[in-house]
């Protein structure tokens, strides 16, 4: 998991995208968009990760499964809640990644935004 984290905080796609599956899954309930396979869940995270927004990401479980609140890094120093990660594992690779809006923070504990640091 800090393999993901250091990949996603730093926006280094070819890291994340070594860690995938060839099948990976990805979703964002309850938008309709789905992708699956590594090349199509790569493009999703080249466009979210290239647009030059940084993330931080903080550690949870959701269901038994590593999660991680996300927080986008925003110019007045705020980090705002803008979804949770719900990964999915087979082996050592990232089978799954499901997003959920971020309303869904305080229910793993996790607050709606960070403070500067």
């Amino acid at each position: 998991m800090a393999k993901f984290v250091r990949a996603w905080e730093s926006a280094d796609l070819e890291a994340l995208v070594a860690l995938l599956t060839d099948d990976v899954f990805m979703s964002m309930p309850p938008m309709p968009f789905e992708y699956e396979g590594r090349d199509a869940v790569a493009r999703f995270c080249a466009i979210l990760l290239g647009s030059g927004r940084r993330f931080d990401l903080v550690p949870t479980r959701a269901n038994g499964q590593p999660a991680f609140g996300a927080y986008l890094r925003a110019p007045d120093g705020i980090r705002r809640g803008i979804g949770l990660y719900v990964l999915g594992l087979a082996g050592d690779g990232i089978s799954a990644m499901i997003r959920f809006e971020a309303s869904v923070l305080p229910w793993f504990g996790l607050p709606r935004s960070l403070p500067d640091q």
